[in-house]
């Protein structure tokens, strides 16, 4: 006899633990399955192991931190937005705390903690779990354009009307993200857009990158500025903290503009990228030069080299006094104006030569996915096969860091949820 369920999610991250726990809650008999051994694997090593369960800005400035098709998620947010992702965990006994640009933490930040909770609101919910399970194939009818139910890789079939897809990207994955969720799309005629890093780090091949002299400095509020290749002009720029690695660069601005790097890089057919750092960002070029000239009259003997240092990370300051070709012995007598208004432009603008990035296994989310065009909003629900249902980064919607990914996550996954239990009282 074959098992029947009224809803099967597939896929056990953050999208799919969401969206059981909300076909559960309207009533539906719901089947959780994950490859992997582990529900939550995916959130448990979120925000680097404390879980950055949303974001507490405005839904306008949430939409804006979601540079990929952020304007679809105005219907699922009005559905389940961040300020119901923080009721619903706080009416689940666990206490946030708002951090640095509106990001939301567990106060014990423990994301294990977050991922406990989930599953026992599930299990509580009593829906069916079956972990260490592969499913082999989505069944479609097609004749009549609605899901059949699922065919697993040890043969057995188990029918549902309505099918939940959260099988995540291609990125981390050691979490089970292997982009299974393509295939099944495909078959069902929906259309893959290009996948590619989002959210990576950057790799660079300038001669300080590769000497490993800056690897391990960590920067922190600076700007850093992806250029046209051709023109020259901004293409985006962002502030905030950065580190350079033995590769190039990471940290919070380094990841968002990653994507950037990638796209610039196709488009223009280059082999690098120019990446613009500013150590000033909220000086002009002229407060940076009337800093500069206090700083050498007030130690005219003292060579630049020193004076220097403090006012700029020790380790930087003989990259930039090399680009700037100043002798970092000279002192306050022997340096020409126009030497010093080339060391606080470079100051403000040390280019960095963006190779790419790290792969797409390597990058915290992906870009590219099931096209949103072919989604209803407000369902999550596919517009070519009733009972057909897409929830979080299996889509082609992606944010920065910061705690966006996983607001995108949880929106979609419990409208997807809702969507799908209310089918059966629709038919």
């Amino acid at each position: 006899m074959k098992m029947k369920a009224d809803v099967i999610v597939i896929g056990g991250g953050p999208a799919g633990l969401m969206a059981a726990v909300a076909a559960g809650e309207y009533g539906a008999k719901v089947l959780l399955i994950d490859k992997g051994n582990k529900l939550g694997r995916k959130l448990a090593i979120s925000g680097g192991g404390r879980c950055n369960v949303t974001n507490r800005a405005h839904v306008e400035e949430i939409i804006a931190n979601i540079p990929g098709n952020g304007r679809f998620m105005y219907s699922p947010f009005s559905n389940f937005n961040n300020e119901d992702i923080i009721r619903f965990f706080e009416n689940l006994g666990i206490e946030l705390k708002e951090e640095d640009r509106g990001r939301m933490f567990p106060v014990n930040d423990k994301a294990i903690t977050v991922v406990k909770t989930l599953i026992d609101r599930i299990r509580n919910l009593k829906v069916d779990i079956r972990t260490g399970t592969e499913v082999k194939d989505v069944l479609f009818n097609q004749q009549e354009k609605k899901v059949k139910g699922i065919k697993l890789t040890s043969g057995e079939i188990i029918e549902a009307p309505n099918v939940i897809i959260a099988v995540g990207g291609k990125s981390v994955p050691h979490t089970g993200s292997t982009g299974d969720g393509y295939p099944w799309a495909k078959k069902a005629g929906h259309t893959i857009t290009e996948l590619y890093p989002t959210e990576v780090p950057i790799t660079a091949n300038n001669s300080f990158v590769k000497t490993k002299e800056l690897q391990g400095l960590s920067l922190r509020d600076v700007r850093l500025t992806v250029l046209d290749p051709k023109s020259k002009k901004t293409i985006v720029s962002h502030d905030g903290d950065m580190v350079f690695t033995h590769f190039g660069i990471s940290g919070p601005i380094a990841l968002r503009c990653s994507q950037y790097v990638v796209k610039a890089k196709k488009k223009h057919q280059v082999n690098t990228v120019p990446i613009s750092l500013d150590l000033f960002p909220t000086l002009g070029i002229e407060g940076v030069l009337t800093q500069l000239n206090e700083l050498l009259d007030s130690n005219p003997k003292k060579a630049i080299k020193n004076v220097l240092s403090g006012w700029l990370p020790e380790r930087i300051i003989p990259i930039l006094l090399d680009v700037s070709i100043i002798d970092p012995l000279v002192v306050r007598t022997e340096i020409s104006k126009d030497k010093l208004r080339t060391l606080a432009s470079n100051a403000k603008n040390l280019l960095i030569h963006a190779t790419g990035t790290l792969s797409i296994e390597k990058a915290f989310v992906t870009g590219g996915g099931v096209s949103v065009k072919e989604i209803k909003p407000k369902r999550m629900e596919s517009k070519y096969m009733k009972g057909l249902f897409f929830c979080g980064e299996v889509l082609d919607i992606h944010g920065y860091t910061g705690g966006y990914n996983i607001t995108v996550a949880f929106s979609t996954g419990y409208t997807a949820g809702q969507a799908a239990a209310m089918n059966m009282w629709e038919e």
